[in-house]
């Protein structure tokens, strides 16, 4: 048994390296897909103010979305706005003929900053590099290695506060005489909230991509406290010191219906609250999200707080018979929901994740995941092999009309039957393969509970494999160049697409054509032109649903007619995978 714990240890111990080492800063799914003035642009005169327009709602957070000029001077008034998925930065007035970087920071709906830079220039100056503008932006290696310990601690004391209570309500109701069952819910509630406190804390340093001494900062205190992901965390520790009263109430003394009852809606909102942040809440469809993320945070739970609760208190030294026959064939039966729960629920997080097994086995998040489904495989044959051993010796749970708060104590209520203890007996007798399958269990899933946490701060495979298209490009005719188009194509992946286009004139200022067209052809594939349905959407602008049939090399032609004899075009290529 020293060695059996040495390797959970050390395993927990190797999840948490995994967990730091891997960590990085996460783009998360909000992308850019329109600005003004365009990338590249070149303007006759200065504009009022610089639009940037994302695919998803953003906030500003602890972030910044400035202007500068060629000195680095900021040449904005500081007062950047946010209006759903747009920022709105005005400038000062009369700025000199000169070429500007626009460069922000800001906080997707899943919690993760998202940085970039470009450059546009008026009048005919030189056009200066962007490329270096926002390199101060990225996280502080000791945030970003804490904050993954936060989720994974959280994770853990999840699976302890309410899995244990769990357990002992479905399956083994003389628990809560326990001592140890006691402290191990108290103390899985207390890093409940010590996870959620610390995630708060960092979130701030995280979003404005500075050091731990901005865990002190009132301002980033503020605007995390301000922001929905903020509001959860601090909901997540108010839960948990709620249920962790409850539950020193239900093990005083007989836990009446009333308090089980409180303490499961305090649980589910628990549930609920670590499910609620993340990838979860941005994307697509993020009410089912929410929903098949909470079922899986659930079935997690109770699958691992039996294991913990089976492994340190009824499984101990010296176990009664009694209590093994009722509690292991209950377990059996709910472990075995929770695992299908699982399974259904992993598959569908990792389809809407995912999408492709290009993406699978090309992204960080991929292979991340193919670690994790590789250990909850094993993890699934382990729990197999405890199960057959209940089956073999203590035979299919079975049922009592009787309430469970009426048999709380009561070790031997279910085992009036001479047979049944006959064989409880005997499993007693046997329990040690079944006590290190489990333990073995445990073992490997801390380090599930590690690459989970891991998962939580990495973009999704969908969201990295894809690289939106976002170029401007001058227009084209027999006599020479005569304006510009600017062109978003988000995700650029197999399947619908959002196509923005925007035309400007010679002058930099947007222009509405007479007629315009955008095709999309895959020369190598003999496919195409395909035409993109196009819909106005304001001066010069115009969004078309841009349906691409598969993985290749694409590419984008835009004609467009000003008058009667004038035609012009652009055309782009770009990767599918």
């Amino acid at each position: 048994m020293r060695r059996v714990a040495l390797l959970l240890l050390g395993l927990v111990a190797c999840g948490l390296l995994v967990d730091v080492g891997t960590a990085r800063p996460a783009s998360a799914h909000a992308t850019v897909v329109t600005t003004s003035p365009g990338e590249g642009a070149r303007l006759e005169a200065a504009p009022d103010e610089v639009t940037l327009t994302f695919d998803e709602g953003i906030s500003l957070g602890a972030g910044y979305a400035r202007v500068l000029g060629a000195g680095g001077d900021r040449v904005d008034t500081g007062a950047a706005t946010v209006s759903d998925t747009t920022i709105t930065v005005p400038l000062r007035a009369d700025l000199p003929d000169a070429s500007y970087v626009v460069t922000y920071r800001v906080v997707s709906a899943d919690s993760h900053p998202v940085s970039g830079a470009y450059a546009f220039v008026v009048g005919d100056g030189e056009l200066v590099a962007a490329t270096d503008v926002d390199a101060g932006s990225d996280v502080d290696p000791v945030v970003g290695a804490l904050l993954p310990v936060a989720r994974w601690v959280g994770f853990a004391g999840l699976a302890l506060g309410v899995g244990v209570p769990v357990f002992l309500v479905a399956c083994w109701p003389a628990g809560w005489a326990a001592p140890r069952a006691r402290r191990m819910t108290l103390a899985g509630l207390a890093a409940v909230g010590v996870g959620g406190l610390l995630s708060f804390l960092l979130q701030g340093p995280y979003a404005a991509a500075v050091g731990l001494t901005g865990v002190v900062d009132p301002q980033l205190l503020s605007t995390t406290a301000g922001s929905a992901y903020g509001a959860t965390l601090l909901v997540r520790v108010v839960l948990a010191a709620g249920l962790a009263a409850v539950a020193v109430l239900a093990f005083r003394g007989r836990p009446t219906v009333p308090l089980l009852a409180g303490g499961g809606v305090l649980g589910s909102g628990l549930v609920l609250s670590t499910a609620a942040v993340g990838h979860p809440v941005a994307g697509a469809l993020p009410g089912l999200a929410v929903v098949v993320t909470t079922v899986h945070v659930a079935a997690m739970t109770a699958w691992l707080g039996g294991l913990a609760v089976l492994l340190a208190v009824v499984l101990r030294p010296g176990v009664a018979a009694g209590g093994l026959a009722t509690a292991l064939p209950r377990y059996s039966r709910l472990a075995a929901g929770s695992v299908a729960a699982l399974v259904v629920t992993g598959v569908v997080q990792s389809v809407r994740e995912v999408g492709t097994l290009g993406a699978l086995l090309s992204t960080t998040y991929g292979w991340v995941l193919v670690a994790k489904l590789v250990l909850v495989l094993g993890l699934l044959a382990v729990a197999g092999v405890s199960r057959v051993w209940v089956q073999q010796r203590l035979g299919a749970p079975r049922t009592s009309s009787r309430r469970v708060v009426a048999h709380a104590y009561s070790e031997d209520a279910d085992d009036e039957d001479p047979a049944a203890r006959g064989r409880a007996e005997a499993a007693v007798a046997e329990v040690g393969p079944f006590r290190r399958s489990v333990l073995i269990e445990l073992a490997v899933a801390a380090v599930v509970l590690a690459l989970s946490a891991v998962l939580v701060g990495t973009p999704p495979a969908k969201a990295a494999v894809a690289d939106p298209v976002d170029v401007t490009l001058p227009l084209e005719s027999a006599t020479g160049t005569d304006g510009s188009v600017q062109l978003s194509l988000d995700p650029a992946s197999p399947g619908p697409n959002t196509l923005h286009v925007y035309l400007f004139d010679d002058t930099g200022q947007l222009t509405q054509p007479q007629a315009l067209r955008v095709t999309l052809t895959e020369a190598q594939q003999q496919i195409g032109p395909l035409d993109v349905d196009l819909e106005p959407a304001g001066p010069g602008h115009t969004i078309g649903d841009a349906q691409v049939p598969t993985a290749g090399t694409w590419t984008l032609t835009v004609t467009v007619r000003l008058d009667e004899f004038t035609a012009l075009t652009a055309a782009t290529t770009f990767p599918v995978r």
